[in-house]
């Protein structure tokens, strides 16, 4: 009951409580509030919950407002030094995968001092940029915004796989506060990494035609889907320095259309990917059925390209409804609609529905 009146006494600071009731796990309060006001008095309150590990949940059910306030778990993470040994293996397993890319340009010597360079300065280093520079977007937001968060951890895949990762994420520890905030945390890793994506790619459009590396005449090879934005972008190179015919695309080139197509995947309106950040904030609850689609259409374009199937399957493997923010009540304002509607601009311009053949 001490425990129960401290919290009464907390939220009856920033809301008139009006009734409550309480179990085992959490307490509800049900209140009077003021949708202009309920934005800067909710903040205030989980503000000062924080402070003694508890966590309040603001709902409208039935035509009533209710808090909920439930305890806050006390985990233990690991320092910071996983980070670094990760982006340290990454960037080995990204050169050494950018090794058999970088060969065709020393004569096939794979394992000569120069071709490592080469595969870290032109492959791995663009590539790890992105990726870096996605995840240090979504960091920064959070922090903006006072939500714990971790620093990157890089995901290192050694050959055969193709690209030498499976990319980086970054750990919330926090509850995310309303609608703005999940937004603005979803979005601005897509955005940053696109922004670093396009510069990287046009420059290894313009390296690919100025080396110009014969594709050999027999083998095996690789063809990559192009989305919108790299067509367009190759268009425009092809104004200053003609494409020449049948040469090996360029591992800078490569970088930045891996950067494209990660900026789609985690566009793509589903589950806890980037892009389900962003539909949960603008269309609430409504945003399981797009979820719902997203993952019925991965399904049927698996039929053309098997690793839609995988994506499906990690989908429903982590849960395909997205947690709500703890304020669900006080809407978007228009700079974060126009915000939102670009990410979806960027997933159409950056998808490819067959990445490889």
């Amino acid at each position: 009951m001490d425990e129960f009146e401290n919290i009464k006494r907390v939220v009856g600071k920033w809301f008139r409580v009006y009734d409550f009731r309480m179990s085992e796990s959490f307490f509800v309060f049900y209140c009077q509030i003021n949708e202009e006001t309920v934005e800067n008095y909710f903040d205030e309150l989980v503000s000062e919950m924080k402070k003694n590990n508890y966590v309040p949940m603001l709902r409208k059910e039935k035509g009533e407002y209710a808090i909920y306030v439930v305890r806050k778990p006390i985990v233990k993470y690991r320092g910071v030094w996983l980070n670094i040994l990760l982006l340290i293996a990454t960037v080995g397993t990204t050169v050494i995968a950018g090794l058999f890319m970088c060969a065709p340009y020393f004569n096939m010597h794979v394992l000569r001092l120069r071709t490592v360079l080469y595969s870290f300065i032109f492959f791995s280093l663009p590539l790890m940029t992105i990726l870096g520079i996605h995840e240090m977007g979504h960091y920064f937001a959070a922090k903006r915004h006072n939500v714990k968060v971790s620093l990157p951890y890089f995901i290192p895949f050694p050959p055969p796989f193709l690209i030498g990762t499976m990319g980086a994420f970054i750990s919330l520890r926090e509850p995310i506060p309303n609608k703005k905030v999940l937004l603005d945390v979803g979005a601005a890793g897509p955005v940053c990494g696109f922004i670093v994506a396009l510069p990287v790619t046009i420059v290894g459009l313009f390296l690919t035609n100025i080396y110009a590396v014969s594709a050999p005449e027999t083998g095996e090879m690789i063809l990559l889907g192009s989305p919108l934005i790299y067509t367009g972008l190759a268009v425009l190179v092809d104004l200053f320095i003609p494409f020449k015919e049948n040469i090996l695309m360029h591992p800078t080139a490569f970088a930045g259309w891996v950067g494209l197509f990660v900026t789609s995947i985690n566009l793509l309106p589903a589950g806890q990917l980037d892009g389900g950040h962003v539909f949960r904030a603008l269309f609430g609850d409504k945003s399981r059925y797009v979820s719902y689609a997203a993952v019925m259409s991965m399904v049927g374009l698996g039929f053309f390209y098997p690793g839609w199937f995988v994506f499906a399957f990690l989908i429903l493997l982590l849960g395909m409804r997205h947690p709500p923010a703890l304020n669900e009540i006080t809407k978007l304002d228009k700079k974060r609609k126009i915000l939102g509607l670009f990410t979806i601009l960027l997933l159409i311009v950056c998808f490819v529905p067959v990445p490889m053949t």
